[in-house]
């Protein structure tokens, strides 16, 4: 694995510099920062901005971060866990659980991301309607379960009413 060098932090943007001898990490690339012994900051390459600099994005606050500080590539792009033990769960972009329950462990079933969408014929369609309970909705603007859902309408009309009930 190659190491960089952060040469500039604006918020959650930093650039990162390698040597022009080491290949460049590619668009989607995760990039560890070693903050301390126990903190670790992923950024996310957006841009290669040529002359072995790549302009990342933080996944986290960059508060403490210094030019100069070593990074390193791991060559491979954020994964997230899936599977049925994520049903329920709150997780954040990388992965790790935020709701206060156990962590997913190192077996998880975990997909990358960033990552082709599945051809249509692999999809499975689905005319099933999701029964909100809310005989008006049902009859004048039936929602196909699994699909996406948007409801329009002015200000003060009940919208998160209709969600919560």
């Amino acid at each position: 694995m190659s190491t960089g060098k952060v040469v500039q932090v604006i918020g959650p943007v930093v650039d990162v510099e390698f040597s022009l001898d080491d290949k460049l990490p590619s668009i989607n690339t995760a990039l560890n920062i070693k903050e301390s012994d126990e903190k670790t900051l992923v950024v996310e390459v957006a841009l290669n901005l040529g002359y072995g600099v790549v302009r990342t994005i933080a996944m986290d606050g960059t508060d403490g971060l210094r030019r100069g500080m070593e990074v390193e590539n791991t060559e491979a792009s954020i994964s997230v866990p899936v599977g049925k033990e994520t049903l329920g769960r709150v997780f954040n972009v990388l992965g790790e659980t935020i709701d206060g329950g156990p962590e997913f462990g190192s077996d998880a079933k975990r997909w990358p991301i960033h990552r082709e969408a599945p051809n249509y014929d692999e999809l499975n369609p689905s005319t099933e309607i999701l029964e909100t309970g809310i005989k008006v909705i049902d009859l004048l603007e039936p929602y196909i379960r699994g699909g996406k859902v948007g409801l329009f309408g002015g200000a003060g009309v009940g919208k998160p009413f209709l969600f919560k009930s």
